[in-house]
């Protein structure tokens, strides 16, 4: 795994949206706006099982995320890899995170 230098970071733990594509069955590209974190060197994404990222993924695991740094957004970076692993532990405290990373809010209250 690849150490993620300290401006790539910074984007990644900042408010910023990402972008992640997947590939679609028929080899065409699939793009979601998804919010991201990191742990380690390890970018997390939460996504509910069944969706077409998701499948996606189970069928292809390749990947980019490209995530613009919202104060610049000639600014960004972009990722390019493979999905490693997905698991439901520790979604709902995950997901939690996320919403007051990016709303302010203790809970997710769902889309």
């Amino acid at each position: 795994m690849v150490k993620l230098p300290e401006e790539v970071r910074r984007i990644i733990e900042g408010k910023n949206f990402a972008f992640l594509a997947t590939i679609m069955p028929n080899g065409y590209p699939q793009v979601s706006p998804v919010w991201i974190d990191i742990e380690g060197d390890c970018i997390l994404i939460n996504t509910a099982r069944g969706r077409v990222k998701d499948k996606n993924t189970d069928r292809d695991p390749r990947i980019s995320v490209a995530i613009p740094d919202w104060q610049n957004p000639y600014k960004y970076v972009e990722i390019r890899g493979r999905v490693v692993e997905k698991t439901s532990e520790g979604a709902a405290e995950h997901i939690d995170r996320l919403a007051y990373k990016y709303l302010g809010e203790e809970r997710f209250a769902g889309p």
